[in-house]
């Protein structure tokens, strides 16, 4: 019988983010990623841990080294990380460098899931599968497509992540 127990690290980012009818703003408040597995039907076993709930380009190095200390310790080697877009290259190549004997997959959403027409569905339904074939190593699984830590950028005028 094939098992994988999957541990899924919550850092925020875009997945996350909801409207505020008060402000007007796009704010956190609560991570979304149960309601998501819900609603994807996954049977999958996951163990969500909120490390933390934060837009990407508020991400510290002290924010990168929570991430990397809660993926050693986790008892399981395949680890998922929710993380805003703008910076997952670089929280990717963070932990790349470290060489954990672990598959560790960064995804996240260009539309939060509360707005219509999210990507987050899918790139989190396309993670936890990725999670679960690829060998020890860090990547980010966007649009489709994985990447490895060290070949991965954001396109900021296209909205998609490229090789390079």
């Amino acid at each position: 019988m094939f098992y994988v127990s999957i541990k899924l690290l919550v850092a925020g980012g875009t997945i996350d983010k909801q409207y505020d009818e008060l402000t007007g703003n796009v704010i956190f408040a609560q991570t979304h990623i149960p309601e998501l597995l819900t609603q994807a039907r996954c049977t999958a076993p996951v163990t969500i841990e909120t490390v933390f709930l934060k837009d990407s380009l508020d991400m510290t190095l002290e924010d990168r080294q929570a991430l990397y200390i809660q993926a050693n310790l986790a008892q399981e080697d395949k680890i998922l990380i929710t993380h805003g877009t703008d910076t997952m290259g670089e929280t990717a190549r963070y932990l790349g460098e470290r060489h954990l004997q672990k598959t560790i997959v960064l995804l996240g959403a260009m539309i939060p899931y509360c707005f219509k027409q999210s990507d987050s569905l899918f790139n989190l339904g396309f993670a936890l599968a990725s999670v679960q074939c690829l060998p020890h190593g860090v990547y980010v699984a966007m649009n489709g497509q994985v990447f490895t830590w060290d070949n991965v950028v954001k396109n900021k005028l296209k909205g998609v992540f490229e090789r390079g």
